[in-house]
């Protein structure tokens, strides 16, 4: 499998530089950028990009609306039934443009271990055996 070094989209739109209230770096070195997401009850983050794909660890669930770049409405947890659940692991891959709108009465918060090794990620893609159709940053 070859490495995927192609993205379309400005620096400025990484979510620690246009997303920072609700992006928070733990953890970052060569191989791996791990971020606490944090989106209060009513709050939207600013339209933002994950360059790299990553794992997530949901640690407190909430209903919400993700939005692409354009404004549409790509995923809404009330009507997809896809509500994550708290203490649940996902994968998703790198997300362009998006929001995220917390619509629910708790607040949204989320680790996210982003993999900065392209080739691995897409191996690990390709033995990925947990959900990853509710991502909170997307579905896959």
């Amino acid at each position: 499998m070859g490495e995927n070094t192609s993205w379309d989209w400005p620096d400025e739109l990484d979510a620690l530089v246009d997303a920072p209230e609700n992006h928070h770096v733990l953890l970052e070195n060569d191989q791996v950028r791990v971020i606490q997401t944090q989106v209060p009850v009513g709050a939207t983050t600013p339209l933002h990009t994950h360059r790299w794909a990553s794992v997530e660890y949901v640690l407190s669930t909430t209903d919400f609306i993700r939005r692409d770049g354009n404004g549409d409405i790509v995923l809404d947890t009330r009507a997809a039934h896809a509500r994550p659940g708290t203490l649940e692991v996902l994968w998703s891959g790198p997300r362009p443009p998006h929001s995220i709108e917390n619509v629910g009465d708790t607040e949204l918060r989320v680790l996210m271990a982003e993999l900065k090794d392209r080739l691995h990620a897409h191996h690990m893609t390709d033995r990925a055996h947990t959900r990853s159709s509710t991502s909170i940053e997307g579905t896959e």
